[in-house]
């Protein structure tokens, strides 16, 4: 046989592989996400971060959700039975539970069905106060509910304490009723009651477990865990007895003009499983899905080049594959932080300033987006109250301004200056090469940097331990307000709350007490800029950019619409 001919026979072979998969794809309806890293828990208690997250929201439900098609985002009901009724001057929600939401079966209920109460809100929020927890959530009630902090000194490690003692701004008069009293006014308070942290957990599942909800699970979502090996794969299975939900019957104009709305009022979910492999290497996502292996990929910036033409466009051999492209302005951003506590970096603001003016961010986003992120001006993020097109940051890449404050931090060309921590926060390709980019950039002004390499696991608990000095982080918006910004900041927050740079400041601190009581409104908006102006005058991080992803998809999936704060969008999806 000549060579043209094994090539078309070649050629037809994998045409032919391919169209088998997408066959017995439609017939499978089994949905297949690629994570990038091992998942670290599936307790809602201190999930926070995107990889156990994604698994998370399908299984466990909280008392409200964003609407998945109409932007700006608003919230709706979903295992509450309407929007809470606001009384003593915003410091009290009243919530009215829907009746008969069933949980996933599990052995402590010893084959009973088991329903969802108003108490098992209040188990979850005393577990996210419990010490031993070490709840990654508990920001979100400390100091906010009336007597949630007595409750986390009295009972202390002592489960037996935990119980039988209550909170006292938290009851349930009934089975369906939660009522929830503040310190004080808190608008953002709601957002909260939106996230995984405030899941509902029954009292005997976790006597049952132990309190350890890491890898078993109990939730009312669309989705019950089939399959866990947090290392490779982990499986659910739509649920059978879910409660009665229907896709959105209205959207904005870009879920109309998407054609979006076509499965209107009908039951969800539509998918019968959904499949998540840990596949931490970027190439190995990138042909698993071209293979039709992954319904999903964040495109990372490698392939750019193998999938964009030169104005942009996905090139004629993607297109004709039957993938499909989403372009989606994120609620991500990221920095370099700096550990505010570390004797050498977090006592020298000189030093913090030369290391802001010798990293080339402009550079950075070139090489590490391909130009697809925007240059972060603010430490807000577009789209945010507060945040100004026109603001300057008070550094920028300059070597001879970077040099001076060098000097003025008391290291002249880097003279007798400790050589400086950098960790980098996943085993990857990128993440090596961004330590390097780093490492080098602060070279050219005599400051030396020792790379220590980690897997993503290990990156958070050096963040939740407070062992980290020089760091790329960054963040997914909660909720949308600048309040959830900047309690990246306040010292309440300290870790394992999400202050990881451990940055403190008195008159910041002040302001945050102030702003989490403002609704929206001019008086927060210039308390937003002179909070801005505390931070960028102590520079606990060093901004870079602001994310852009394009996200490529097979076209047998339906619905697609992506989103950083809908986490849950599995259960919409159809398979066609």
């Amino acid at each position: 046989m000549n060579k043209f001919l094994v090539l078309i026979f070649i050629s037809a072979a994998m045409i032919c592989t391919s169209c088998t998969k997408k066959e017995e794809k439609k017939k499978s309806k089994n949905l297949r996400i690629a994570l990038t890293s091992e998942v670290s828990t599936l307790d809602p208690v201190n999930s926070y971060d995107n990889v156990s997250g994604s698994i998370i929201y399908n299984i466990y439900e909280q008392l409200y959700e964003y609407h998945y098609l109409n932007r700006p985002y608003e919230l709706k009901p979903l295992l509450a039975e309407g929007m809470p009724v606001v009384e003593n001057q915003g410091k009290r929600y009243v919530i009215k539970l829907k009746k008969n939401i069933k949980y996933h079966d599990h052995p402590a209920f010893k084959g009973k069905v088991r329903t969802v109460k108003a108490e098992d809100f209040i188990t979850q929020i005393k577990r996210l106060a419990y010490a031993p927890l070490n709840s990654t959530g508990w920001w979100t009630i400390d100091g906010i509910i009336l007597g949630v902090n007595d409750f986390k000194k009295t009972v202390g490690s002592d489960f037996s304490k935990f119980k039988t003692t209550g909170i006292k701004g938290i009851s349930a008069p009934n089975d369906s009723t939660l009522i929830i009293d503040l310190v004080q006014p808190s608008p953002q308070f709601i957002y909260k009651l939106a996230m995984s942290f405030i899941s509902p957990i029954p009292q005997e599942v976790i006597e049952f477990e132990k309190n350890d909800l890491n890898i078993h699970t109990i939730g009312t979502g669309p989705y019950a865990l089939s399959k866990m090996d947090p290392n490779k794969e982990i499986s659910l299975i739509k649920y059978p007895d879910y409660h009665e939900s229907f896709y959105p019957s209205e959207g904005d104009r870009f879920a109309n003009n998407r054609g979006l709305l076509k499965d209107s009022s009908e039951k969800i979910p539509f998918i019968d499983s959904i499949t998540f492999k840990i596949v931490k290497d970027n190439k190995t996502r990138y042909d698993l899905f071209l293979k039709n292996e992954l319904d999903f990929i964040v495109l990372p910036q490698e392939f750019y080049t193998q999938v964009f033409d030169d104005v942009g466009n996905l090139k004629e051999n993607i297109k004709s594959t039957d993938i499909r492209l989403q372009t989606m302005p994120t609620l991500t951003y990221w920095w370099l932080a700096f550990n505010m506590r570390d004797p050498l970096l977090g006592k020298n603001l000189n030093l913090r300033a030369a290391i802001a003016h010798a990293i080339d961010m402009n550079k950075y986003i070139e090489l590490f987006t391909n130009n697809t992120g925007q240059k972060a001006n603010s430490i807000l993020p577009p789209g945010i109250l507060g945040y100004d097109p026109s603001a300057t940051l008070p550094y920028d890449h300059n070597l001879e301004i970077a040099k001076d404050y060098l000097a003025k931090a008391g290291y002249p060309n880097g003279k007798n200056l400790p050589e400086i921590i950098y960790d980098t926060r996943a085993e990857s390709k990128i993440s090596d090469d961004q330590a390097e980019f780093f490492k080098s950039q602060l070279a050219q002004v005599g400051i030396k940097v020792k790379i220590v390499k980690n897997n993503f696991k290990q990156f958070l608990e050096k963040s939740r331990t407070g062992h980290l000095q020089f760091f790329h982080d960054g963040w997914t918006l909660d909720y949308p307000d600048a309040e959830n910004i900047f309690q990246l900041l306040v010292s309440t927050n300290y870790p394992p709350g999400p202050n990881a740079s451990f940055y403190t400041n008195k008159k910041f601190n002040d302001m945050y007490d102030r702003l989490s009581k403002l609704p929206e409104s001019e008086e927060k908006r210039k308390l937003i800029v002179e909070m801005e102006k505390e931070v960028n005058h102590d520079i606990p991080w060093v901004m870079m950019y602001y994310s852009r992803n394009f996200i490529l998809y097979h076209d047998c999936v339906k619905n697609y619409r992506p989103s950083d704060l809908i986490w849950s969008y599995p259960k919409y999806l159809r398979i066609r």
